[in-house]
């Protein structure tokens, strides 16, 4: 008897113990990631195999579309999780989750209102299975429900399993409470990233530079760093990408934006012209200087000076500059006054510097203090997804300066654009542009309004037709019939000038079937 005592007393200890286990390693699996969907497969397969479930699953509730989805199960198949989706109020699952209130059935059966969306029970086991479904809360919110298959037992046995799955699915509220404030704040903090880099990327773009390619969101961001220093900066890039454009939005986004922005075009000025413009002259020191003349340099006071085409200064010159990057100090030509200057430099080229620098045709140390900070601007043909709006700004642009009304481009002309390798860059598209509005009658740019370098043989009608020894033939034929108008109808001197023999001139003219004589005077 009292062996019957002492162990009826250690046999709920034995299973607080258990349960005291699972619910220690749920708490562990449920802390080691803010990421439910890592977590919850395990804290589910915990469970199953303490209660010795057939069956399990999790499903939880979205709120956009009040569907009731299973995140995560144990003993269904991947195509009966999927099947099993509930609105609110729909069987024992969706009412669960609907009323907050936990649903016990011991015989699966007799439950008139079951489901069995996943099909996962037959007619034989229903008689064999109690069912249980728990909400899952916090506070009068309900987030899911954990429902479980579990061999038929006793009612005391079911409350028992009631009683426990209620404290796991607290403990589940809490870390998908902790999961959704986790996934909120990081929300938050894209969207909170994403305005502020909108909102960078709109600073520092001037409204004529246009485009959305990688390439060009990577010129913003240089731009946008460029702007926040005083640093110098090489703008590279080929003709026509919009150097000065990149120059300007530094200086206009930049803490000296109030002061000066002045050009000097390298390449545009004479060697004797050029040190007198960027540092000025005293009266006498050139042809025809009647007084002293401030140069560029110290125009910019504050301010900005733009050097293009930098590669094309000449070795005396950048000698001079050199000195200004380095002391900030210039002389006038024909003084000797040092004067200190407040100018950040902004220089651009087109030019490949590496390789003027293997000529010597450009200093060495004059090219490391003037790429400090370079940028590159891409060519058209790398950023072709910018095309369209390109040519969309410069129809806006154009159709306004022309009181001309442009309602769109029409698809092939757009497929012309798309396919040219546009070796002018934003200038070229921006004349082809230009011309085609001026063309147009319709409101619409059509592909015939573009300039002939853009057009294509499918675009013109104008493949090629006949086969290669026919087009080399007539090639052939031309070629001789110039040369005989040439030397009006001279066989010996056509022959001549095509560099072939009078014998074999006299076989050409005989196989095209051409009569010399008609091109004499």
């Amino acid at each position: 008897m009292a062996d019957r005592v002492a162990s009826r007393q250690t046999e709920p200890r034995r299973n607080t113990v258990e349960e005291l286990r699972l619910l220690l390693s749920i708490s562990r699996i449920l802390d080691q990631s803010p990421d439910l969907k890592q977590v919850i497969q395990p804290v589910l397969n915990e469970v199953a195999e303490h209660l010795g479930l057939l069956r399990g699953a999790i499903t939880l509730l979205d709120r956009e579309t009040d569907e009731i989805i299973i995140e995560t199960a144990y003993g269904l198949s991947e195509q009966q999780r999927r099947k099993g989706r509930y609105r609110l109020g729909e069987g024992i699952t969706g009412r669960v989750v609907e009323t907050g209130e936990p649903t016990v059935i011991p015989h699966v059966e007799e439950a008139s209102d079951f489901l069995d969306r996943t099909e996962s029970r037959t007619a034989d086991h229903a008689k064999e299975i109690s069912f249980i479904c728990v909400p899952i809360k916090t506070g009068n919110e309900t987030l899911g429900a954990f429902s479980v298959d579990r061999p038929k037992a006793s009612q005391e046995e079911l409350e028992e399993d009631l009683r426990l799955l209620q404290i796991i699915c607290s403990m589940i509220a809490q870390a998908v409470k902790v999961r959704q404030s986790f996934m909120e704040e990081r929300r938050r903090l894209l969207e909170e990233n994403t305005r502020l880099h909108e909102e960078l990327q709109e600073r520092f773009r001037p409204a004529n530079i246009v485009g959305k390619s990688k390439p060009m969101q990577a010129v913003f961001e240089m731009i946008a760093r460029a702007s926040q220093s005083d640093t110098t900066v090489l703008i590279r890039g080929e003709s026509g990408t919009g150097k000065e454009l990149a120059a300007q939005s530094i200086h206009y986004n930049s803490r000296r934006a109030e002061k000066p922005f002045v050009k000097v075009n390298c390449a545009s000025l004479p060697e004797n012209v050029i040190e007198s413009e960027l540092f000025g002259h005293e009266k006498g020191a050139v042809p025809g200087a009647i007084a002293a003349r401030k140069g560029r340099l110290e125009m910019a006071a504050g301010g900005t000076v733009f050097l293009d085409e930098i590669g094309d200064l000449s070795p005396t010159t950048q000698v001079k500059l050199l000195r200004v990057l380095q002391d900030r100090e210039i002389e006038r030509l024909g003084g000797n006054e040092t004067i200190r200057i407040n100018a950040r430099v902004i220089a651009a080229t087109n030019k490949n510097l590496e390789q003027l620098l293997e000529r010597g045709a450009f200093r060495e140390d004059l090219y490391y203090r003037l790429s400090v900070f370079p940028i590159h601007l891409p060519p058209v043909r790398e950023r072709k997804s910018d095309i369209p709006l390109l040519a969309d700004y410069f129809v806006e642009k154009y159709a306004r300066e022309s009181h001309v009304n442009i309602r769109r481009i029409s698809t092939p002309a757009i497929d012309l654009l798309m396919s040219y390798h546009w070796p002018g860059n934003v200038r070229e598209l921006e004349n082809c542009i230009e011309r085609a509005i001026l063309l147009s009658t319709d409101e619409v740019i059509h592909s015939h309004h573009l300039p002939p370098t853009l057009q294509s043989a499918e675009s013109t009608d104008t493949g090629v037709r006949g086969s290669l020894q026919e087009t080399l033939d007539s090639v052939e034929r031309e070629v001789i019939l110039d040369a005989l108008k040439s030397t009006k109808g001279n066989m010996a001197r056509a022959a001549r000038l095509l560099g072939i023999t009078e014998r074999i001139m006299g076989l050409r003219v005989q196989k095209h079937g051409i009569d010399p004589r008609q091109y004499r005077e």
